[in-house]
């Protein structure tokens, strides 16, 4: 399995969006400038974000981005499903069914029940992880100066 680097930069955007305070927004450039991605790419992210009601797009001159839901109601997983849709991770080709010469309708794969079990694990640890548990984690004492810096970044470009 390999995750884009699309959920990552979603994940972290909406880590600087919980920063702002109530009414206030985010230009996109911004984020994007402060994740060091493409502009391009990053909006085709936000529109995504949008869609699935994890952030809001405020339009105009002042305009920009905020969180929809509350931080600890936006889920690792919600972000992933976001970027990278409901596709499962594991899709059987019918090697076996070739490999034993089974008649194909006696399709059948050994590793289906196996990955299904595996793919469950992994979503229950994203959708146990959530913006704010990211944030908390963040604000640890190991990266607090570095937040501070941080955090007044995101004073100096949000909009009121």
């Amino acid at each position: 399995m390999h995750m884009k680097t699309g959920v990552e930069q979603s994940v972290y955007a909406l880590v600087l969006l919980n920063m702002l305070p109530d009414k206030a927004v985010l230009p996109g450039e911004a984020i994007s400038q402060q994740l060091g991605t493409s502009p391009t790419y990053f909006q085709k992210l936000l529109r995504k974000l949008v869609a699935a009601d994890l952030i809001a797009s405020v339009p105009g001159i002042k305009g920009g981005f905020k969180l929809k839901k509350t931080a600890a109601e936006i889920r690792v997983y919600d972000v992933y499903l976001a970027v990278e849709g409901q596709q499962s991770l594991y899709s059987s080709h019918g090697i076996l069914v070739d490999m034993l010469d089974l008649e194909k309708e006696d399709h059948c794969c050994l590793l289906n029940n196996l990955m299904e079990e595996a793919e469950s694990s992994w979503k229950s640890v994203l959708k146990r992880e959530t913006i704010a548990s990211l944030a908390d984690e963040m604000k640890s004492e190991r990266f607090q100066d570095k937040v501070e810096a941080l955090e007044e970044w995101v004073n100096q470009k949000m909009v009121k």
